[in-house]
């Protein structure tokens, strides 16, 4: 083999290697996190009675807290890819999103139009959002806007995760600027996992994140 073949080798070697690399690392910007089921411990395992609330929205026959869980479950099944997009309908509607479309995906499938809602909310108490010119396409899609929204609308609950049978599936989870929805999955020591969408290189939507933030700002149920 002469030289100059062996060195055009070595350097296809290494940018192929290189673009693999580079694939697997951004895999999950394109191919969107596993959504695989995860061993997990339940509210059984714990002695923990499950949330059922007494209002159903939709009037499907299935109580609002159930009904959001089963869309956000929906919603991850479809696994979208992780970008910040601006949509003229506001719903994502190409298979890219953001952490707050998982809490929005989840209650539109309860009846709720969070689109709608936060809008309404802002234009009533503009003063509380701080926002010159609303945008009900984007406003509703922005963690910062769902903190006042939330606080304002739903039912407070507790921020201390080990308060285990607090946390329950279908709750809504707000960090400093990220937001999520509960698990009715927990770890070994009870605490709940998250239904989220954090970023491209995230390894499942639904993991134990709880014990390693410190950053929850905000616990809510739509309704009892």
């Amino acid at each position: 083999m002469s030289k100059k073949k062996a060195v055009f080798l070595s350097i296809l070697s290494a940018v192929l290697l290189l673009l693999g690399g580079t694939l697997f690392y951004f895999r999950h910007y394109f191919l969107g996190t596993s959504y695989a089921p995860i061993s997990a411990k339940t509210n059984a395992d714990f002695g923990i009675a499950d949330v059922v609330s007494s209002v159903d929205r939709d009037g499907d026959g299935i109580d609002d807290q159930t009904d959001l869980l089963q869309g956000v479950r929906d919603y991850i099944a479809t696994q979208p890819k992780y970008q910040s997009r601006y949509y003229a309908g506001g719903y994502p509607d190409d298979g890219y999103g953001v952490c707050t479309d998982v809490v929005a995906f989840g209650l539109f499938h309860a009846g709720y139009d969070l689109r709608q809602l936060v809008d309404a909310d802002i234009r009533s108490h503009p003063q509380d959002y701080n926002i010159d010119t609303p945008d009900e396409n984007i406003d509703f899609r922005r963690v910062r806007n769902l903190k006042v929204y939330f606080a304002r609308t739903a039912i407070p609950l507790t921020i201390d995760i080990y308060d285990i049978d607090q946390w329950q599936g279908g709750d809504i989870v707000i960090f400093e600027n990220h937001i999520g929805v509960v698990s009715d999955h927990r770890n070994n020591r009870g605490v709940a996992y998250v239904i989220h969408h954090a970023n491209p290189w995230q390894e499942s939507y639904e993991q134990d994140i709880l014990e390693g933030r410190d950053d929850i700002v905000g616990h809510y149920r739509i309704s009892e």
